[in-house]
């Protein structure tokens, strides 16, 4: 673009002039790179040399003006031209409501689009559905419908994202009922909301009860050419299962087969939940056997469903199986699994006492090892001593969830005198007990007492395994001692015992976290070479390493070698090479990536923060601003840490009045903001000197039970001090 506009200004030198046309292709190519001062310069220069500008170059000066927030001197181009007789048009005042609703000045925008007849201009598609947009923005949800009736009244069609839009704000702000009423009047003139809106207003009905609102918007989808999606469907299954209706939730499923959708796991969880509630364990077993034969992975929730159905038929001895089959599988327990399970065992062992029928050692294992799970180890202890005192000889499978229950809730020091005591006692332990305790001292950063206490072990008769050396590898390498873990791995060498794919990939990843890629990079060689297949997990935890390294070559070299495999890359993999563009500056890159990974449905929340991290720091704030309307409109909810990266730019840059206005955006959509965010703003606020607001903040944050940083509180000192010397 540079060299274009270095051949006009030549051109111009010798007395020539391109075509008006041609100019016009020139000045929008420099508004499509965002370089609007160049745009300002070149149109000076154009009108100078006495060439009646056109309605695209005038477009792009206006565009160029609002983008740098010069609304006034737009305002006065747009005059200027007019009294000139240059061509404006409804195209210039629709750049002008553009923007003027992305700053969130909504309603002069709406002044501007009534003043529109008095100059013989007519509002078009465009102008209704940015006003609709703008106005969503500032929650004016009764003004955007007027706006929407307005424009249909007037025989236009709104456009999917303008009807989206205000869809969506109705229905998280409780208006349910005006958003189903606004989707059928739109759906009159031929206009149709995104699948995205329909499934959550889907969802909405669903939840309220409202199920026949919810069938008919399904129905309108497939009327208007709109295909469900898996989301839909798993939607209206849900909403079939809780109510009982399971022979609708089957025809659902079947319909989606048959529709050529891929199945997730989420319809069977939802089949095997509403079978188990019912008591027909068959047909829920049924459902569990056809999703693990489509290669479905089962999840926590199906294994709960299906643990909470045993247990209400009081099949424990098959709930007990089904919990050790889903914890083998590394899938970790919720705490609805333990209400579930205890509260079935509770009632059983009541039962056993009330019929005289003796607990004996599985029985009291099985309680013991639920209570410390559920974090209530005093029970625990309470059920041990009774065992004792029933004469009842415990095991390693009664010590070992006590061991583990004392370490996880802080008591590793008293788990280390219960182990002790038990030794004294001459009661016999193994590597699980004492592998407990490994992971307590080392969980708390205690690795010196973890390696005496290993020692302890192994003096006392009891060989340590692949577990134990696998925890106490994890400990040193989170205290990054280097001459500890190659100790241990020379002890693993000698007793005949070879680190795993999980050790390997951890010590990897420890490496690559600290920037020691030479050692990270060997253990890689070491593990090809000893037949140990990395997985997608290995192969992420290598990438990362290498690209905050800034080893892209080698990085990409491990990407396309994941590809060409069977470890595929995922989120995490794809999220690496995002964090290294985005904190290099590389945003053109960044910003293509991430298309992809939205494309691919690889997108969340942490790489959209990514990305508006390395927009803010680029100085693209509008982009930052724009890419937060984008996640909602693609189902990604911002979170705290979003808006906070925006609100700390906003700070740093003086401009606290858009900091304050992304604030009140954040709290009004239910995102409560963390003790950064709150430092964040009243440090902003003690910059440009607006002690009261940073004292009302203060306030309100303690209230809520968080403190200043020390940086924060300083400037808050130093900005009321000053205020009390001028004042």
């Amino acid at each position: 673009m540079a060299d274009a506009a270095l051949v006009f200004r030549l051109v111009k030198g010798c007395g020539l002039f391109p075509e008006v046309r041609t100019l016009g292709v020139l000045l929008n190519g420099f508004v499509k790179i965002r370089q609007f001062d160049t745009v300002l310069c070149l149109y000076d220069e154009i009108v100078n040399a006495g060439i009646i500008p056109d309605v695209y170059i005038n477009t792009a000066v206006i565009r160029s003006l609002c983008e740098l927030k010069e609304f006034v001197r737009a305002k006065e181009m747009i005059q200027w031209m007019e009294r000139e007789r240059f061509e404006v048009g409804i195209v210039g005042y629709n750049m002008l409501i553009h923007g003027f609703c992305k700053s969130q000045r909504v309603w002069e925008a709406v002044e501007i689009k009534n003043s529109l007849t008095k100059k013989n201009l007519r509002a078009d598609v465009v102008t209704y559905c940015t006003l609709v947009l703008g106005l969503c923005k500032v929650q004016a949800f009764d003004v955007g419908l007027m706006m929407i009736n307005e424009m249909i009244d007037s025989g236009f069609v709104p456009s999917e994202a303008s009807v989206s839009c205000l869809v969506e704000g109705l229905r998280k702000t409780g208006r349910i009922r005006d958003a189903y009423d606004l989707v059928n009047k739109v759906e009159e003139v031929g206009a149709t909301p995104s699948l995205f809106v329909y499934n959550a207003l889907i969802n909405s009905f669903c939840k309220e009860g409202k199920f026949n609102e919810a069938e008919f918007l399904f129905e309108a989808m497939t009327r208007k050419g709109l295909c469900p999606n898996d989301v839909t469907y798993s939607i209206l299954i849900d909403s079939y299962c809780r109510r009982g209706k399971l022979d609708s939730a089957i025809q659902s499923l079947n319909r989606m087969i048959e529709a050529g959708i891929k199945v997730t796991v989420y319809p069977y969880n939802s089949l095997i939940n509403g079978h188990c509630k019912i008591g027909n364990l068959n047909a829920a077993w049924s459902f569990f056997d056809e999703m693990v034969n489509i290669g479905l992975v089962p999840t926590i929730v199906t294994y709960t469903s299906l643990i909470s159905g045993l247990c209400n038929n009081a099949d424990i001895h098959k709930a007990l199986k089904l919990y050790d089959e889903m914890t083998g599988k590394g899938i970790a327990p919720n705490i609805y699994t333990f209400t579930n399970m205890m509260n079935e065992a509770i009632c059983m062992f009541k039962d056993m006492v009330n019929w005289d029928v003796m607990p004996n050692e599985v029985t009291y294992n099985v309680l013991i090892e639920g209570h410390c799970k559920d974090g209530n180890t005093t029970e625990a202890f309470v059920l041990f001593d009774e065992m004792l005192n029933k004469g009842l000889v415990p095991d390693t499978f009664t010590y070992r969830p006590l061991i583990g229950g004392l370490c996880s809730t802080g008591r590793v020091s008293e788990a280390k005198e219960f182990i002790d005591s038990l030794h004294r006692e001459h009661h016999k332990l193994n590597e699980l007990c004492y592998s407990a305790l490994l992971q307590g001292y080392c969980k708390e950063g205690r690795i010196i007492d973890a390696l005496i206490s290993a020692r302890e072990m192994v003096d006392r008769g009891i060989d340590m395994d692949l577990v134990c050396y696998s925890v106490l590898v994890d400990g040193t390498m989170r205290k990054h001692d280097t001459k500890k873990l190659l100790g241990l791995l020379n002890d693993m060498r000698n007793q005949g015992l070879k680190p795993d794919n999980v050790m390997y990939t951890s010590m990897i990843d420890g490496h690559g976290k600290i920037g020691n890629l030479k050692e990270a990079l060997g253990l890689w060689d070491i593990m090809i070479n000893e037949g140990c297949i990395p997985s997608t997990i290995t192969y992420t935890a290598l990438i990362n390493g290498l690209c905050k390294a800034g080893l892209m070559d080698k990085a990409m070299l491990l990407f396309k070698e994941m590809l060409a495999g069977s470890s595929l890359p995922n989120r995490v993999t794809y999220t690496c090479f995002l964090d290294h563009l985005a904190r290099d500056g590389n945003m053109e890159e960044a910003r293509e990536l991430h298309n992809i990974m939205m494309k691919d449905f690889l997108a969340n929340t942490v790489s959209c923060n990514i990305l508006i991290r390395g927009l803010c720091r680029s100085g693209k704030m509008e982009e930052a601003m724009e890419l937060i309307d984008g996640m909602t409109e693609a189902g990604i909810f911002p979170d705290c840490i979003t808006y906070s990266t925006i609100i700390y730019e906003y700070c740093r840059r003086g401009k606290l009045k858009e900091a304050l206005d992304l604030w009140g955006s954040m709290l009004s959509k239910g995102v409560k903001p963390d003790n950064l965010a709150y430092n964040f703003l009243i440090y902003g606020c003690c910059i440009v000197g607006e002690v009261g607001k940073a004292l009302e903040l203060q306030d309100d944050m303690m209230k809520k039970g968080m403190r200043l940083k020390l940086s924060t509180h300083s400037a808050l000192n130093h900005a009321n001090r000053h205020l009390k010397l001028t004042g």
